[in-house]
């Protein structure tokens, strides 16, 4: 929460679909909500070709869905998705730069995770 214009995060189990812990306000759904709708988006996002195959055997590790007054950033965290954690950021358009915001989250998870995103 201390990313600038952080607004709500969700650290979300992706095998389940449920939140393992939230801060921050989260308005209009609550965590669970947040966590079982966006764990869908992953899922979509993984299991299209087109947007996780490449030659390089990249996988995807963010997904950004941009708003007119604000973005999320969804980031996977480790290992395949049956077991994979995500967290979902919320951001204000006005006081986040998504530049910023992708640097910063990164750097805090390699905190957390000891570098083992």
């Amino acid at each position: 929460m201390d990313i600038p214009g952080a607004r709500s995060v969700t650290l979300v189990d992706g095998a389940s679909g449920l939140a393992i812990a939230a801060a921050g306000p989260h308005g209009i759904v609550d965590e669970h909500e947040d966590a079982a709708g966006t764990t869908e988006v992953v899922r979509a996002a993984l299991g299209c070709t087109a947007l996780s195959g490449s030659r390089d055997n990249d996988e995807i590790s963010e997904i950004v869905v941009c708003r007119p007054s604000g973005f999320h950033l969804l980031h996977l965290v480790d290992g395949d998705f049956d077991g994979r954690l995500f967290m979902h950021v919320v951001f204000d358009g006005d006081t986040g730069n998504l530049g910023m915001a992708r640097y910063q989250l990164r750097s805090a998870l390699d905190e957390l995770t000891g570098g083992q995103r």
